[in-house]
């Protein structure tokens, strides 16, 4: 076990767990909704610090990050555990579990062996993804911090339910945010899992971009039925280009049915194809479509002259048309963080 960070003491030996924004008070003895939070005798404790349970070399689109570093692999690191039970979880065997069932499958690396292994690997940043990050919250820090001081690069894949105390601590470490927006209402995220100040997320997006200037990346996974309405649709669209920004990349991805919503159908193309319509007709000039591999909106065109600058194929990238971060043919800025 490793002390926690962030957590105030209550009486009774209660504490009240800040890493995230379900601030779950918690009796002795007991965990959080995450269950990887543990009160012991009255202080907090993570208990997965290090238990890594994936551990892969990817390729950068695969988080997916279309406009940070293209073309670049990046040392991807999961733990256990997670802050939302969502009912179609796509990674649930790790993500929907307590700590005693997964202790015996987890590899421990601790943060500097991480750093080393992200080397050896020929790897130009580390990634905590796979399941939510801040569940492991005190490694991904110290982690950060390593890298940083190695001049990695560093992401966050994240359903962005962080609490901000826990933002503004790991912010100055952190170098994109690739933040889940998963729908656009109250009741779609109350059914999907239970979350209640579900504005939250998009707070903390806001502020990982604006006062900490990390790169941002927004994904909705469009499920039928739940959050394929033109409303939410045009809500999240919205509020990516009044507070993220029209050139924030906005990647439509497709559901596939999983866990507790096997009885859902896998989304439509077509249904992708109006999300990205409603996209641009919004303003925003980055919408890509996801887990339809060879579709057209995978490519990135420049919005201004219209020439493809980056060309991919599944996790396969060509660098076509770009000029640092702008289009080689027209000057124009596209919002690419990379390195010549």
């Amino acid at each position: 076990m490793h002390k926690a960070l962030l957590f105030e003491k209550l009486a009774g030996n209660f504490v009240r767990c800040e890493i995230c924004r379900w601030n779950c008070k918690i009796a002795p003895g007991l965990s959080g909704v995450c269950r990887m939070y543990q009160n012991n005798g009255g202080t907090l404790f993570n208990l997965n610090y290090g238990l890594a349970s994936s551990v892969a070399i990817d390729p950068i689109e695969k988080k997916p990050l279309y406009h940070f570093y293209p073309g670049s692999r990046v040392f991807s690191l999961g733990s256990w555990g997670c802050n939302f039970h969502c009912q179609g979880c796509q990674n649930w065997s790790i993500s929907c579990v307590d700590f005693a069932s997964s202790e015996s499958g987890s590899e421990m690396i601790s943060p500097q062996e991480a750093i080393r292994l992200t080397k050896e690997n020929e790897c130009q940043g580390i990634a905590w993804t796979y399941n939510e990050p801040t569940m492991w919250f005190e490694y991904t820090l110290d982690s950060a911090k390593l890298a940083r001081q190695n001049g990695l690069y560093t992401v966050y894949v994240t359903n962005g339910y962080i609490s901000p105390s826990a933002l503004d601590t790991i912010g100055p470490y952190l170098d994109a945010w690739r933040v889940d927006i998963k729908g656009f209402t109250a009741d779609f995220y109350r059914r999907l899992a239970k979350i209640t100040h579900w504005e939250g997320i998009l707070e903390t997006a806001e502020r990982a971009k604006k006062k900490w200037h990390m790169h941002v990346e927004v994904v909705t996974n469009i499920t039928p039925g739940l959050n394929d309405d033109d409303a939410q649709l045009k809500g999240i669209a919205g509020w990516i280009k009044a507070q993220l920004g029209e050139l924030t990349p906005w990647h439509i991805t497709r559901f596939f049915p999983q866990y507790h919503e096997l009885d859902i159908p896998p989304t439509p193309v077509g249904t992708l194809e109006k999300a990205i319509r409603i996209g641009k007709e919004t303003g925003l000039k980055f919408i890509y479509a996801g887990n339809v591999p060879g579709h057209i909106a995978e490519n990135t065109f420049c919005f201004q002259c219209g020439k493809m600058v980056v060309q991919r194929q599944g996790y396969t990238t060509h660098i076509l048309g770009l000029n640092g971060s702008c289009c080689r043919h027209c000057g124009s800025e596209l919002n690419f963080q990379r390195r010549e």
